[in-house]
């Protein structure tokens, strides 16, 4: 497996308030995590770390036999995690409100479980072709779902910022976990919405099918975005899964 990743400031916000990293427990078994911060001057980039720093810290002394006891963990641990954010934003004024998006993917055997909360996303890219796996939790996608709106109307509808939602709110968490099964050459891409509010899926999808290093394509993702508006922050966490060993090729966590 390698992993590249990137988060850049995009051109219209003054901060990054995503977050992005990769952590590897005692067994060797890795935990990709994007975050979303949200919030006022500083609260959403200080959401966002301590969600990826936090799950990362307590991942390092893990060690998992299957998908189901790595299932609980994460459930466990992105409650505590939430529990720490929330209480952070009771103790400062200065915090008050703030939380994050959470998508985090941890691989053990042969599986890959992936957590969400939030619109940060999680795909894979599997024989040319781009799933997306996570279900985004905005006020938009219910309107998608009940329909009243279509996917077109929601890529410029008003409220499309509004999350049902999110890390760090309140004591009270809702967490998507699902697992599916790793097939030789998938590839994972994890991102904020910073990337995908900027290009669509087949737009997505051209880029990955580019005969290129992991982290070219990182920052082609990213260029990308940029090149489209960059009206928000930009995330992008790839891991391509082959036969061939690696550590991380690329990583910028915050620029």
């Amino acid at each position: 497996m390698q992993i590249a990743f990137k988060s850049d400031r995009g051109k219209n916000r003054a901060i990054n308030q995503d977050y992005v990293s990769y952590f590897v427990n005692e067994a060797q078994q890795s935990l990709m995590i994007v975050c979303d911060g949200m919030g006022g001057h500083k609260a959403g980039d200080v959401a966002s770390e301590m969600g990826v720093s936090h799950l990362g810290a307590a991942w390092k002394g893990s060690r998992f036999t299957n998908s189901e006891e790595l299932s609980r963990w994460l459930i466990a641990n992105i409650q505590r995690v939430n529990d720490l954010i929330f209480q952070k934003s009771l103790d400062y004024s200065d915090l008050d409100g703030m939380g994050t998006t959470l998508v985090a993917a941890a691989i053990v055997g042969k599986e890959i479980i992936i957590a969400n909360i939030g619109d940060s996303r999680a795909y894979v890219f599997r024989n040319y072709k781009l799933r997306q796996i996570t279900e985004d939790h905005s006020l938009v996608n219910e309107f998608i779902k009940s329909g009243e709106i279509t996917p077109e109307e929601a890529q410029h509808h008003p409220r499309k910022n509004i999350l049902t939602r999110s890390l760090g709110v309140s004591r009270k968490l809702d967490i998507d976990i699902m697992a599916m099964p790793l097939v030789q050459g998938d590839m994972l891409l994890l991102c904020s919405d910073g990337l995908t509010n900027m290009m669509d899926d087949e737009e997505i999808t051209q880029m990955l099918k580019e005969w290129l290093p992991l982290e070219e394509k990182v920052l082609s993702l990213v260029d990308k975005a940029n090149e489209a508006g960059g009206l928000d922050n930009i995330t992008v966490l790839l891991a391509d899964f082959t036969d061939r060993e690696g550590e991380p090729v690329w990583r910028q966590e915050r620029n």
